[in-house]
């Protein structure tokens, strides 16, 4: 198993060894000895979700704050996705800034997102399946979300915006102008 860090520190993308032969593939996909030795963190997930989503639908993007903020570890078993996270930890130097990754069921990578980002993906295959798990349990309480198409976050969702399908609660979300004065990150 490989390990990339980025600029946003924190953001981890895990690329598995991929062992192909005339059966299929095999590859280990996670490794938390491993993950954990390279970000010098204990990690221990408590829950794991899965969602399906067709063509174009955006799901995001969302998090959860204080104290029930979770870490992130996200894959895809079927399709690809293009999956975003946005920094909104206050005191780091890249509060604010995007990135964004094609996860799919080809490359098996999988994104390691720490608390204090918020999350969201689009579907870029006629469907996708999505999995991931979280160190912390789904309160929705503490459930919020940036709207993703805040125009001061500029995301490139690398598909036509008449052809997203994205429920009008993510529509509603403020922008991340508006949210930064409640965030406790």
């Amino acid at each position: 198993m490989e390990f990339q860090k980025f600029d946003i520190e924190g953001i981890v993308l895990c690329k598995p060894k991929i062992i192909v032969d005339e059966r299929g593939f095999f590859a280990e996909t996670f490794r938390k000895d491993l993950l954990e030795e390279f970000i010098s963190n204990k990690i221990t997930f408590c829950q794991q979700n899965t969602s399906k989503s067709s063509f174009g639908v955006l799901r995001g993007l969302h998090f959860q704050d204080l104290p029930f903020s979770q870490t992130k570890l996200i894959s895809v078993s079927n399709g690809e996705i293009l999956d975003v996270v946005v920094d909104l930890r206050k005191q780091s130097s890249t509060f604010s800034q995007v990135f964004s990754i094609l996860l799919n069921d080809k490359n098996n990578f999988q994104l390691l997102i720490p608390k204090g980002f918020a999350h969201g993906f689009i579907v870029t295959t006629k469907e996708a399946k999505i999995n991931y798990q979280v160190d912390s349990y789904y309160n929705k309480n503490y459930e919020l979300g940036i709207n993703p198409f805040d125009e001061a976050l500029n995301i490139d969702w690398k598909i036509d915006r008449k052809e997203i399908v994205c429920n009008s609660r993510d529509l509603n979300w403020p922008t991340i102008e508006d949210i930064d004065k409640n965030l406790k990150f």
